[in-house]
This record gives C-alpha cells, sequence and structure tokens, in this order.
C-alpha cells in the first residue's frame, strides 16, 4: 500500500525501500545507469572512502571495512590515548570484490553483464557461479529475475525483492 501510494503521488521507486521524485538525482543516475550503492544506501556518487566519525560508525577505506567501538566511554578513551578508535575490521579479498560487483549491479542498474564482469575480473561466469545460477533459476522461476546468455536481468516485480536477489550471490550471507 505504501508503495501504490507514493507512486501515486508521483514518486519513483529506487529500490530496497527508497523512493525518490523523477526530476530527483537519484531518480535520474538510476535512469540513466549512474546509480551507485553503499552501505549507508543509494548514491549517485561512486562508492569511495568513507571515514568512520562516532560511536559505532563504519568506515570503508579501499578494499577494507571497519567499525568504531560501540560506547561512548571506550571511544573517548582510544581517542585519549591516541588510538583510532576502531573495534574491528575486515579486508575484502579477491572473492569479495567479485561478488561486490555483481552485487551492486543487480541492486544498483538492476542488470549484470556476464561479459563485464568476465573481463574485469578475470572468470568464467557460469562456472564460478554455477551454484548461485542454480539459485538463480529458482528466482527466475518465481519472475523475480530472467537469466539470458549475457546477463541476468531483474524484473520489475524482481525490483520490490531486489535484496533477496542479491543474496543469492553474497558468500557471507
Amino acid at each position: 500500500m505504501a508503495n501504490r501510494l507514493l507512486q501515486e503521488a508521483g514518486y519513483v521507486y529506487i529500490g530496497m525501500d527508497h523512493f525518490a521524485l523523477p526530476n530527483d538525482s537519484l531518480s535520474v543516475a538510476k535512469r540513466q545507469g549512474r546509480l551507485h550503492r553503499n552501505f549507508q544506501g543509494y548514491s549517485t556518487q561512486p562508492d569511495g572512502d568513507l571515514v568512520a566519525l562516532g560511536v559505532s560508525a563504519i568506515g570503508r577505506m579501499g578494499p577494507t571495512y571497519s567499525q568504531n567501538v560501540k560506547t561512548l566511554d571506550a571511544y573517548a578513551q582510544m581517542l585519549a590515548q591516541g588510538e583510532l578508535p576502531i573495534e574491528r575490521g575486515y579486508r575484502l579479498t579477491r572473492e569479495d570484490l567479485l561478488r561486490r560487483a555483481v552485487i551492486m549491479a543487480l541492486m544498483c542498474q538492476g542488470r549484470v553483464d556476464i561479459e563485464a564482469i568476465e573481463s574485469a575480473h578475470l572468470i568464467d561466469f557460469r562456472s564460478h557461479f554455477s551454484q548461485e545460477l542454480n539459485r538463480m533459476g529458482e528466482l527466475q522461476e518465481q519472475g523475480l529475475v530472467t537469466i539470458h546468455d549475457q546477463d541476468i536481468e531483474v524484473t520489475e516485480l524482481g525490483w520490490f525483492f531486489v535484496r533477496a536477489v542479491a543474496m543469492g550471490f553474497d558468500a557471507h550471507w
């Protein structure tokens, strides 16, 4: 009902519970295939480095993610000692970067160009993702994606479930 009301009010469904007016930069970026996403949401700008400031903030530098400590006392104490208040971090592997590219293509463009992924990551997509393609086959039967020789495309219905579609390629899920 919320989706219907927002669209009747003139908003465009961007994806994953995001809506924007037709002339908003997010709507324009989606139409032009320039939409991006980071862990904070959709953006018109490519994903770049993010400095984490504050309690429990999440940062990204290059192929790493970090999260700050979760209490104000611990945060203040670490800063007072001249330390970065980072509680944990993760360095993305080559496999993580590959999967992130596929997931972002699905979530932002609604389409994965198989040849482009193969060229950028030096893999054979169909053999590398054989199990994932089996799961995509199930989603195709449900009408959420269409699998072609050259791409995997999210259907109009699939946009409402794009998180579930993308999770099919998430090795950490």
